[in-house]
């Protein structure tokens, strides 16, 4: 059964020619409303003019015969109407010449041009999307019916592409995340369930989770750039491109080629003038300009990137674009924009890159239900993307669903198993959650002995143990537990989490100088570390150093306070985040089957 969005559903154009569709109001329905309208102008006339009613009525059958009708009906995928759409006629010849209409709350319309010519007809409302039809021919006396209504988005402008993926055959707009009101109202619902601990342990893998978002051949940012879409491989050696064009300097290809070299290597303020002289050269050049914006982006120069892609978008609607776009409004600070932009690159070509970027971008912010929908659509049509899992597993942690969560990172890195970011999720879940989870200690031990010199394997690992012990654990675990992480902090002298932990173990062990070493590296590596301050303060007080203890007591309590404003300065941007999406929610006819 299909389920539908309150975010995204899409409008369509259908219908054509003269032949009248069924109308809200039925065929008798509409004569009627139609007459009772002219009867209404009628006694007008008579009123204001003192007209005979003969007369008028005479002018009214006149004038009907000259006006040109266009009417119809709006509706969702479902064939629900759609109250409060904006509809334009727009004539084709005279871009000045733009009527605006707006659905009824039956969805329906009705337009009347002041003149014949070729009009284009277009629907759209805020969240819903948008659909084409035209060019019309309209002459004097027409009446034609057309709705918007069932099926995929509407006409593709000229000069975008339409992917060819089986992906994208296989998927139905009606697949789209059912964004519900409930999941996303109550921003301290997601993730906490009442401990502090797993929220900020949620809102930690949300951001690594954006990680996720690299090309592990050229560690270029998936999201941040795609050169591998717009692009071709400059032939050449720097000396070569750079010779070729000083014996042309007026030439694109040797102008693009060495800009397309120097964008590669990220040398994007090098890159930037020669793009730049190409695009002069020739300006119709999408894989140039495209380079250009991604080359401005990387120079630190978001707005103009921003300015460029948006042109591009007006003559070009290309998933990459609003991808692209997507991430320059996330830098900029503007996630409502961006998360729309990932949704529209997600419907023009639904790739495993766009829905795992957009689903990304959701989990950001905290919208978490619709991101679990978002990376269980995805995870559907690409069943074999580990960091698909990976996300889907952070967004369900995020919701509450510990165990869940943990299994989908298990699969993840039962697909990958050398790739470390799977286990290094399932770590800090485990560290996170308030009881033990499935499958987790199993997978960390393989991470572990797959990866003898990864230190963060040898410290999950142990964390993974720890948690399954009782109190107090017992001496070989123990042993086990110092020699994991002992080994961790010898492979990473700086991986203060380790060194808290050996503290912890030393301190539970009557070893004072040891624990107090421990916590002092651990402090080092992350002044910041509260946990460090509090628990080398209850050392220096258990050996009778009062100053010392008040000292690290007060580190720790202003610690705490400075962590606390700085998550509650990024909850608060979420909370408006969140806000603005639930009122496009509740905007919107949205309903789950």
């Amino acid at each position: 059964m299909n389920r539908h969005s309150g975010i995204n559903e899409v409008l369509k154009l259908n219908g054509t020619g003269n032949v009248p569709l069924p109308s809200p109001l039925g065929n008798c329905g509409w004569r009627r409303a139609f007459f009772i309208r002219l009867l209404f102008l009628l006694v007008l006339a008579c009123l204001f003019f003192g007209l005979p009613f003969a007369s008028s009525a005479q002018t009214i059958r006149l004038a009907d015969a000259q006006t040109i009708w266009v009417e119809g009906r709006v509706c969702n995928f479902r064939g629900d109407p759609i109250a409060g759409a904006s509809v334009f006629l727009e004539e084709k010849d005279h871009s000045a010449s733009v009527i605006e209409a707006k659905t009824s709350v039956d969805g329906s319309f009705v337009i009347s041009p002041l003149r014949p010519g070729d009009y284009m007809l277009r629907a759209k409302k805020d969240g819903f999307g948008e659909a084409l039809k035209g060019p019309l021919a309209l002459s004097k006396g027409d009446r034609k019916h057309f709705s918007f209504a069932r099926g995929a988005i509407g006409e593709t402008p000229a000069g975008s592409s339409k992917s060819s993926s089986p992906a994208a055959s296989a998927m139905e707009f009606a697949d789209k995340p059912s964004f519900t009101v409930a999941g996303i109202t109550d921003w301290t619902a997601v993730g906490g369930h009442g401990a502090d601990t797993n929220l900020r342990a949620s809102e930690t893998l949300a951001k690594e989770t954006v990680a996720l978002n690299s090309d592990a051949a050229t560690g270029t940012s998936v999201g941040a750039a795609g050169f591998h879409e717009a692009t071709t491989r400059s032939g050449g050696s720097a000396a070569e491109l750079k010779n070729a064009l000083v014996r042309e300097p007026r030439s694109f290809e040797a102008n693009h080629g060495l800009g397309e070299f120097y964008l590669t290597s990220r040398r994007y303020s090098e890159a930037v003038p020669l793009l730049a002289s190409a695009y002069r050269i020739s300006p119709k050049n999408y894989s140039n300009r495209y380079d250009l914006a991604l080359a401005y982006k990387g120079s630190g120069d978001l707005w103009r990137s921003r300015k460029e892609v948006q042109a591009m978008l007006t003559t070009t609607d290309k998933s990459e674009l609003h991808r692209l776009l997507g991430d320059l409004d996330e830098e900029l600070n503007d996630p409502l924009d961006a998360e729309h932009e990932y949704e529209r690159a997600v419907h023009l070509n639904p790739e495993e890159q766009n829905y795992f970027r957009w689903g990304t971008e959701l989990l950001l912010h905290r919208a978490i239900q619709p991101a679990v929908e978002v990376f269980e659509n995805g995870g559907r049509l690409y069943p074999g993307s580990a960091r698909m899992l990976a996300g889907l597993g952070a967004a369900l942690y995020a919701s509450g669903s510990y165990g869940l969560g943990a299994l989908k990172l298990c699969a993840a890195s039962d697909l990958n198993p050398s790739d470390s970011g799977p286990y290094i999720f399932l770590g800090q879940m485990e560290q996170a959650a308030p009881a033990p989870l499935p499958c987790v200690e199993q997978k960390l031990q393989r991470f572990a002995h797959d990866r003898p010199e990864a230190a963060l394997a040898d410290y999950y690992y142990a964390m993974a143990i720890w948690k399954r012990q009782p109190e107090p654990a017992g001496r070989a675990a123990l042993l086990q537990l110092k020699a994991l992480l002992e080994k961790a902090v010898t492979l990473d002298p700086k991986l203060g989490d380790a060194y808290l932990q050996l503290g912890i173990l030393y301190s539970d062990e009557g070893n004072s100088h040891k624990a107090i070493n421990a916590f002092q590296k651990a402090i080092t590596d992350n002044p910041t570390a509260g946990e460090a301050h509090y628990r080398l303060a209850m050392v220096y007080q258990r050996m009778g150093d009062n100053p010392k203890a008040e000292r690290e007591f007060k580190l720790h309590d202003q610690c705490e306070l400075n962590e606390a404003e700085a998550i509650e300065r990024q909850r608060r941007d979420i909370r408006q985040f969140l806000v603005v999406l639930r009122d496009r929610v509740q905007s919107s006819p949205a309903s789950l089957n």
